[in-house]
C-alpha cells in the first residue's frame, strides 16, 4: 500500500455519536460558521482558518494535500447535536515506514469536552492500526497547549520529549513542540480497548 492509496479511499468512519468522512471543498459552509465566530480557536495553530478567506484557503489547501498523497483531511459530524463539529487530519503519512502523524484537530467550543473527540480518536486510531497496519500514530502540540496534551495522555499516548523552537507559533514567536505517540502494540495490548470503555 502507498501514500497514494491511503489519501486516493473514500472513507466513512463512523459509530452511534460521531461520522468522519474526507473534507471536501463545498464543505466550507458547515465549518464558515467558526470561522466567523470562534477565532480562538486556531490560537495555538501555525495556520490559522479564522475569517472566511482563511478557512476557504485552510480547505483549498488541505484537500490539496490528499490529493497530492500528503495528507488525508477529515470533517467531523456529531451525530448527537446532528451538525458539523470540525476536522482532524492523517498527515506527513509514511506508508514504507508504517507511521503517520493525526492533528491538524479542532473542534468548536460547543463540542469540547463531551466526548466528541475520544470517539474520534477511537475510530481514527483503529482504522489506522487495524486497516493500514501502522506501527506508530505519533501526535505534536505546542506545549503551552496544555488541554490538547492532557487529552492525548487521556486516550493513552506517551509523551516522548520536546522539540525546542520547533516551528513559528502563529503570534510571531516560536513554539516548543512536545511530541506524544501510540504504538500498534500499545494499541492492541491495553488503549484501544480501554479507550472503547470510555465511549
Amino acid at each position: 500500500m502507498t501514500n497514494k492509496d491511503i489519501c486516493s479511499a473514500e472513507l466513512l468512519l463512523e459509530n452511534e455519536n460521531v461520522l468522519l468522512r474526507a473534507l471536501e471543498l463545498t464543505d466550507l459552509e458547515y465549518l464558515l460558521p467558526f470561522a466567523l465566530n470562534e477565532p480562538e480557536l486556531w490560537y495555538y495553530s501555525l495556520h490559522s482558518a479564522a475569517g472566511e478567506d482563511q478557512m476557504k484557503a485552510y480547505i483549498k489547501a488541505a484537500v490539496a494535500e490528499r490529493e497530492n498523497g500528503k495528507s488525508y483531511p477529515f470533517i467531523v459530524f456529531d451525530k448527537k447535536s446532528g451538525t458539523y463539529a470540525g476536522v482532524t487530519r492523517f498527515y506527513d503519512i509514511n506508508a514504507e515506514f508504517k507511521t503517520l502523524l493525526l492533528g491538524y484537530t479542532w473542534y468548536g467550543k460547543a463540542y469540547q469536552g463531551t466526548g466528541l473527540n475520544k470517539n474520534c480518536k477511537y475510530l481514527l486510531f483503529q482504522y489506522a492500526f487495524e486497516r493500514l497496519q501502522m506501527e506508530r500514530i505519533e501526535f505534536r502540540a505546542d506545549a503551552e497547549n496544555a488541554r490538547s496534551i492532557a487529552a492525548m495522555k487521556s486516550i493513552g499516548c506517551k509523551e516522548e520529549g520536546r522539540l525546542r523552537s520547533h516551528m513559528p507559533n502563529g503570534q510571531g514567536g516560536r513554539r516548543d513542540s512536545v511530541i506524544l505517540s501510540m504504538l500498534r502494540v500499545e494499541w492492541f495490548e491495553e488503549c484501544g480497548s480501554r479507550l472503547l470503555e470510555k465511549l
